[in-house]
């Protein structure tokens, strides 16, 4: 397994294939893992870079507040121990966030960028509430009492019904997730700043993915999103819910491959 320490975490991360840089960063309460479907196809043309974020999968745990820029760090951590200069930054959800803001903050390591299921603005109040509450919940009984509210914001109504097997797979993940590392993310999803009005300034080409099923993030943060930015395509996939590369990794892999070989000219 291999680490880099960052602000005193242990940050995981894989690498595989050669070719052009790609990092990829995850879902809240994922890990890298939910990449695997698009790493083992992009692997055959990229040196892919997949991440697990603190305080997720085989990262360190966080023990004390932090912010998506402390999340930026950790990448650019990655980067430079790779010795990679510059990469696609691909990102859904909060991996999609943290891309932003690396375009916004360390414009010359981004080449491009692709973001899935997420949000360039603050966390409006009502959702703040929620989420708070949420915390309180699972830090005295855990995340499993948390998962018949969870599963519905992680995946779609198609996958749900469709496919059971994939939702009961990662509703253990998320259940084996470490709550205080969790907690502080949630806080850090709180606290988050809006980007929204500095999207203009990213120039670098930008695939922007949405399934039309998230009922976390809907499909109008996305366009905001590719409205926002200079030079965005914007792709809604049918049938999926927050976690499309999970629930259509065939759609979302063909368009990420489509997206990234137009960067070939």
């Amino acid at each position: 397994m291999t680490f880099v320490e960052n602000q005193g975490i242990r940050i995981y991360f894989e690498e595989s294939g050669t070719g052009p840089p790609i990092v990829f960063g995850h879902s809240f309460l994922c890990s890298g893992e939910m990449w695997a479907p698009q790493v083992g196809r992009l692997q055959e043309r990229f040196r892919v870079v997949n991440i697990d974020f603190r305080g997720h999968g085989r990262s360190g745990p966080v023990k004390r507040p932090f912010t998506l820029y402390d999340a930026v760090s950790d990448v650019v951590a990655v980067l430079d121990h790779l010795s990679i200069d510059t990469a696609v930054w691909a990102g859904l959800s909060i991996g999609g966030m943290v891309a932003l803001r690396a375009a916004l903050t360390v414009p010359d390591r981004v080449s491009a960028l692709v973001i899935a299921d997420s949000d360039a603005g603050a966390e409006n109040a009502f959702k703040r509430f929620k989420y708070r509450l949420m915390a309180l919940v699972a830090k005295a009984a855990g995340l499993r009492p948390l998962m018949p509210a969870t599963l519905p914001l992680m995946f779609g109504r198609t996958t749900r019904r469709e496919n059971p097997a994939l939702v009961a797979e990662w509703r253990e993940r998320f259940c084996a997730a470490h709550v205080p590392s969790l907690l502080h993310g949630i806080d850090a999803l709180c606290r988050r700043d809006s980007v929204i009005g500095r999207l203009g300034e990213i120039e670098v080409p930008a695939l922007v993915v949405v399934g039309d099923e998230d009922k976390s993030l809907p499909p109008p943060h996305s366009r905001t999103i590719a409205d926002g930015l200079p030079n965005s395509k914007l792709v809604v996939v049918p049938g999926a819910g927050h976690l499309s590369a999970l629930e259509r990794p065939e759609a979302v892999t063909e368009a990420m491959t489509e997206f990234l070989s137009s960067l070939d000219g």
